[in-house]
């Protein structure tokens, strides 16, 4: 009988075989298919109005990326069994199947205390038992209790094939050329040392640009200040709505998001999987357009807010804002529309953003001399020390338009 196999005509590498076999089904399978109907930036499109490419897209990526890594690292004469391919193959695809609706966005809000890393592995596992025992391995490497460690690297570290994709496809949707790297150069200049993935010597240029770009995408795209505040109002938006439904104030039609209002425990796997597969980026922008004329006047201004791209004015520094300063804004906001300082939240936010390129804490990214490892922020003539792994925070508050005269 002939394996089914399927062609994917990606926008980022090209024409990406899709194996037969287990790969295959997994692709079919429902829970896999509802990751086209979750955006891979979220809220990114409301300023990069390309970035609307889906979950699905960047995991068939990942996959294309890991294919080519094992066949590099297999040529280079490590052994890497068929089973083990496929098993990494398969952990590398459904990494980020826990991702909720919008992706990063609002998952302290639907499944607050349980991340999209855990999820993950709770749909692996529902999918193992449907597949009887054939995700096995898979789940051994994606939990990084294998024996071969840099097979859980590919999928889980500073060089795993989740970045790699993620950078290039988000530089591609987005139009934000300062983030392309050399993947495949990335890529044909693999090894493995003592059961780590580390990088020929060769590599190091492309290894200093992959760092340079994760910094500059992470400013420039994914902490950009009017994704952030779109994020932060997107949030809010769902914390009224779960406020006013445990007050009985609304009704909530849709029983998968009930679900995880009412459930403060994920003691039933295979519950909250049945759940959570049916919840996507159409049921929240669905909720909000439900009550985007609400009779709560805090839940209308939330929900027209987000739908129509109507945000609050946000500002960023470097510094830490005063508390005084802070203080009377918040009266200021309350006199002027008049509010109790319960629902302040709603209408004034603030908090901090930091990111570092290198941490010291993750697994070092080590380039190879001959036979001596040398670490990147140490082997490179270009990149500092201290600037790679110094940690860059930023503050910022968000407040409604019109109080920003006050400032």
């Amino acid at each position: 009988m002939k394996t089914k196999q399927k062609i994917i005509n990606d926008p980022v590498y090209g024409f990406i075989n899709i194996p037969g076999g287990t790969i295959f089904d997994i692709v079919e399978h429902s829970y896999f298919q509802r990751l086209r109907r979750i955006k891979q930036l979220g809220l990114t499109y409301l300023v990069y109005p390309g970035a609307v490419h889906t979950r699905f897209q960047h995991a068939i990526g990942s996959m294309y990326l890991i294919s080519l890594a094992i066949d590099v690292i297999k040529s280079k004469g490590h052994e890497i069994t068929q089973e083990e391919a496929e098993a990494s193959k398969i952990a590398i695809l459904l990494h980020d199947i826990g991702h909720g609706p919008f992706s990063h966005v609002l998952e302290s809000c639907i499944t607050p205390g349980l991340s999209h890393e855990e999820l993950s592995l709770f749909f692996m596992q529902e999918l193992n038992k449907e597949f009887n025992g054939k995700l096995d391995l898979a789940i051994k490497i994606f939990r990084n209790s294998y024996h071969k460690k840099f097979l859980h690297q590919l999928i889980s570290g500073q060089l795993d094939m989740d970045r790699l994709d993620y950078l290039r496809r988000d530089t591609f949707f987005t139009g934000v050329t300062e983030g392309i790297v050399g993947s495949e150069r990335i890529i044909k200049m693999l090894e493995v040392v003592d059961d780590n993935l580390v990088v020929e010597s060769k590599g190091i240029y492309s290894i200093e640009k992959f760092l340079i770009a994760r910094r500059l995408m992470y400013w420039q795209v994914y902490l950009h200040k009017t994704v952030l505040v779109a994020e932060k109002l997107l949030i809010k938006t769902l914390e009224r709505i779960k406020e006013l439904y445990q007050c009985g104030k609304i009704k909530i039609d849709n029983l998968h998001l009930k679900y995880f209002l009412d459930t403060t425990e994920y003691n039933d796997e295979k519950k909250v999987v049945n759940h959570f597969s049916m919840l996507d980026d159409f049921d929240i922008t669905c909720l909000i357009k439900q009550n985007i004329n609400s009779d709560d006047k805090i839940l209308k201004m939330l929900c027209e807010g987000v739908l129509n791209r109507n945000l609050p004015k946000i500002i960023i520094k470097r510094e830490k804002f005063e508390q005084s300063f802070i203080d009377k804004l918040s009266d200021k906001i309350m006199k002027h529309y008049k509010i109790p300082e319960s629902e302040l939240k709603y209408y004034f936010y603030h908090g901090e953003i930091s990111n570092n390129t290198y941490s010291n804490n993750d697994e070092k990214i080590n380039i190879l001399y001959g036979n001596e490892l040398i670490d990147i922020a140490e082997a490179s003539d270009m990149l500092n020390l201290s600037v790679l792994s110094k940690v860059v925070k930023k503050y910022y508050i968000c407040i409604p338009k019109s109080i920003s005269n006050f400032l």
